[in-house]
């Protein structure tokens, strides 16, 4: 029994290292796109963290990205072209970012939580656009240029060497997040989540444990914008924008809120539909995404992550009353071997 929730935890990075490496054998001139699709997958992860384990309503979690990827663009043009310290940078700027972000956000809850973190977006947003010397304001922060991962393998046109590295990064994420929330602290934000004022009157504190996780959160994001910045060479608008953070949310929605797998399902289907309907249809595409995620919410309210083993259990469940009541209905009846004789008495014979 001790080894099943270390084989849970095993899972999920086995299954990214299975995915991820069909993807390079399926899809060898996507990998641009592959890449694209992790760093997003990061971004999910960490709203994850705030909205699915913590109860946090935000549409700002795009600022967290976009502040870590302006910062490792900006050390990389600096001079500092170590990918692995471009990520470390990425991820101290997003934290930085988080906690400051998170202890506004998290002093209210319900809709004023979500107007305050709209509001934190929207000024990112506009700072970004304002400070052109940083950031590049609407022609983007171009020119990033990373040296080789661990000065062994440099970055080329296929993106080859951006896919492995994204690959790696996501799994080492995964795992440090699977560690975090299985933690007790991990425990407290979900009774956080679940009852915030029970969850006070049994002594937790809850703004503080509020805030780091936004930190944490914002740590994450900031790798995934960080993994951005690196990979594609440019920075632009639209990593820091309102409307990155609809999609985060809308990807979260689809996989499932409160499970790691959830966010990563979730940011992997979503971004698949959208970049093949698209190449298929693209006058339409919108349209055809649109109905596809109206049919999964429908079906899924919960999402893929409780959707899917319900409709499973519920499968299952209607076959055993299937057969059961089949069994019933044919009940064999066994021949009674003696049951058609009746006591007689013999003839010439009396009591």
């Amino acid at each position: 029994m001790a080894a099943r929730p270390l084989l849970g935890a095993a899972l999920v990075p086995l299954a990214i290292l299975l995915v991820s490496g069909l993807g390079y054998a399926a899809f060898p001139d996507d990998l641009a796109f592959l890449t694209h699709l992790i760093a997003i997958s990061l971004l999910v992860l960490s709203l994850d963290l705030v909205t699915g384990y913590c109860g946090i309503a935000t549409l700002g979690q795009a600022a967290l990205f976009g502040v870590g990827a302006y910062a490792a663009g900006n050390a990389c043009l600096g001079g500092l072209t170590d990918p692995v310290l471009l990520l470390l940078v990425g991820a101290a700027a997003g934290g930085a970012a988080g906690l400051a972000s998170g202890a506004v956000v998290t002093r209210f809850r319900g809709l004023p939580q979500l107007v305050q973190s709209i509001a934190i977006g929207q000024l990112a947003a506009a700072l970004a656009n304002k400070l052109a010397s940083w950031t590049g304001g609407s022609d983007g922060l171009a020119g990033i240029e990373p040296g080789p991962v661990l000065g062994l393998a440099a970055f080329d046109i296929y993106s080859r060497t951006a896919y492995v590295l994204a690959v790696a990064v996501l799994v080492l994420v995964v795992i440090g997040l699977t560690i975090l929330v299985r933690s007790p602290f991990g425990a407290t934000c979900r009774a956080i989540r679940d009852d915030d004022l029970r969850a006070r009157m049994i002594g937790i504190a809850v703004y503080p444990r509020l805030v780091v996780m936004y930190g944490i959160a914002g740590a994450v994001a900031g790798i995934g914008g960080a993994l951005t910045a690196i990979t594609t060479g440019v920075v632009g608008l639209d990593s820091i924008g309102f409307e990155r953070s609809a999609q985060a949310l809308v990807m979260l929605t689809l996989g499932g809120a409160g499970t790691l797998w959830g966010a990563l399902v979730g940011a992997f289907l979503f971004q698949v539909v959208e970049h093949f309907v698209a190449a298929y249809n693209p006058f339409h595409w919108i349209t055809a995404v649109g109905a596809f995620l109206v049919l999964i919410v429908v079906l899924m309210p919960r999402g893929l992550a409780s959707g899917l083993p319900e409709m499973v259990r519920s499968f299952r469940s209607s076959e055993v009353r299937s057969s059961g009541s089949w069994l019933s209905s044919t009940s064999l009846r066994l021949p009674r071997p003696f049951g058609s004789f009746k006591s007689s008495r013999l003839p010439g014979r009396q009591p």
